[in-house]
C-alpha cells in the first residue's frame, strides 16, 4: 500500500510538470507533496520550475505586440535573479552534503 504513495525523483519531476499545467491528477499531486517532504532536492526543482515559468509568462505576455520583449536591463535582472538562485541551490547542496 505505502509503496502507491511513495515515487521517484524521475516520477517526481515529470509529476511536477505536469502539475505546472494542471494535468496532474489529484492522486499525483498527493505523491508528489509526500515526495517533497523527503527530498529536498526535488522540492527545490519544484520551486525553481514555477519561478522560471511564472517569469516566462510575466514577460512573454506582450511578446507579441512588441518586436523587442525585454530590454536589456530586463535581461541584467533575469540574469541576477539566476545567479542567486544558484547561488541559492549551491549553498543547500552544501548543506545536504
Amino acid at each position: 500500500m505505502a509503496n502507491k504513495f511513495f515515487i521517484s525523483c524521475d516520477e517526481a519531476t515529470t509529476i511536477c510538470d505536469k502539475s505546472q499545467y494542471k494535468e496532474a491528477s489529484f492522486f499525483e499531486i498527493i505523491q508528489l507533496k509526500l515526495h517533497f517532504l523527503v527530498c529536498k532536492v526535488c522540492a527545490l526543482y519544484s520551486k525553481q520550475n514555477n519561478f522560471l515559468s511564472k517569469l516566462y509568462k510575466s514577460k512573454a505576455t506582450n511578446c507579441n505586440k512588441e518586436s523587442i520583449c525585454i530590454s536589456v536591463k530586463e535581461k541584467e535582472e533575469i540574469k541576477k535573479q539566476l545567479e542567486q538562485l544558484k547561488s541559492e541551490l549551491s549553498l543547500r547542496n552544501n548543506l545536504v552534503l
